[in-house]
């Protein structure tokens, strides 16, 4: 069963999608746009496309466990993924992703700039990682 990892944001969302497997990532990429809207339906493409059964949406909350309002904007926006991809949406604590997928890149090497253009499916790839790691620990 494929899953699609999600690390949404106000202009880059990552995207990362598992292989056939359900085991590894296979496919990342970036998505830009502002629009909430703009985003779901490219998201509700790419699971099309991939076949993709189950999203799972990073879910920024505070790091003492306690919800900003960027897990409330997280929230809204899996409420119109579950409209509009029509798939389960599970949303997944991505605490500290963002910081870590910026020291990988960091440390292979990657300057700012070209940071910048990857970091978000790298991200996205961190959380598809810990939700696979779960799965299989269940």
């Amino acid at each position: 069963m494929r899953i699609m990892a999600i690390d949404y944001g106000d202009a880059h969302t990552g995207i990362a999608i598992s292989d056939p497997t359900g085991f590894l990532t296979g496919f990342t990429t970036t998505i830009t746009a502002y629009r909430p809207e703009v985003v779901a339906e490219r998201v509700a493409e790419l699971a099309e496309e991939h076949g993709v059964e189950e999203l799972v949406l990073g879910h920024p909350l505070n790091m003492d466990g306690t919800f900003g309002p960027r897990a409330k904007k997280a929230e809204d926006f899996a409420e119109l993924l579950r409209n509009t991809a029509r798939l389960p949406v599970i949303l997944w604590d991505e605490r500290r992703t963002t910081i870590d997928a910026h020291q990988i890149l960091l440390n292979t090497g990657k300057n700012a700039k070209k940071r910048k253009k990857i970091v978000d499916a790298v991200a996205a790839s961190l959380i598809l990682d810990g939700y696979l790691t779960f799965k299989k620990e269940k």
